[in-house]
């Protein structure tokens, strides 16, 4: 299996699942690049699916849909069945919620499409206000292997990584991935976030310092999730 990553609006990120003959598209907002990636590989798409339902993620769904023979694979259905397949290949589905009550991850071979639940340099804003709900979703893809690629929903490399930055500016990993950075292919791996992300650096000691000497909660791994994520989301 292979995934083919496509940019759409202004920083958008969308995604086909492909194999020899079948594709499956993940926030395929960028509609006439995916039928022409379609055309050009002779692969038939045969599912279109969400990582949640915020518009800017679904506004692909219809068009999708009404150009192919593809099917809609509602979340609900696929958060209870836990995966779907192509080709024979299965492609496990995490719930994941906090950014939305509905987010998903999708996870395959070492390929984590993460939505809006994981970006590069910090998680995503949580919506549904539930941070105790959010930090046990982000723990469940801390267990994954450090060398999975991680694929987000939307390319905010610069703008995170310099909020990163200003939370720890010692931290020499996050330029040195600042100079690999390349916005025609926009990923991570779980060992780069554990390096570059305060947000998921809840329970380091340095972190806590930070929140210490900043005068904000560190007295739990709780608290030390919430100042991150705040001092993240200024």
């Amino acid at each position: 299996m292979k995934l083919k990553q496509f940019r759409y609006s202004e920083d958008n990120l969308g995604y086909l699942i492909y194999g020899e003959k079948f594709a499956a598209a993940i926030d395929g907002g960028a509609v006439k690049n995916i039928v022409f990636f379609l055309k050009n590989h002779n692969l038939e798409l045969r599912y279109v699916m969400n990582t949640h339902t915020h518009p800017d993620h679904t506004v692909g769904n219809r068009a999708l849909l009404d150009s192919t023979a593809a099917e809609y694979l509602e979340i609900a259905d696929l958060i209870k069945k836990g995966s779907f397949e192509v080709e024979g290949n299965q492609i496990r589905v995490y719930h994941t919620p906090g950014h939305t009550y509905d987010s998903v991850v999708y996870y395959f071979k070492n390929i984590l499409i993460s939505g809006d639940t994981l970006f590069t340099g910090k998680a995503g804003r949580c919506f549904t206000g539930d941070l105790e709900g959010f930090l046990q979703s982000i723990k469940l893809l801390l267990v994954l292997p450090r060398d999975s690629l991680i694929y987000a929903g939307h390319d905010y490399v610069k703008e995170y990584l310099e909020t990163a930055k200003s939370i720890e500016p010692d931290n020499i990993h996050i330029d040195g991935f600042l100079k690999n950075y390349d916005p025609e292919h926009v990923f991570s791996t779980l060992e780069d976030e554990l390096k570059i992300n305060p947000t998921l650096r809840f329970s380091d000691e340095k972190m806590i310092s930070i929140l210490r000497e900043r005068g904000l909660m560190h007295d739990t791994e709780l608290d030390c999730w919430k100042s991150l994520l705040g001092l993240a989301q200024k």
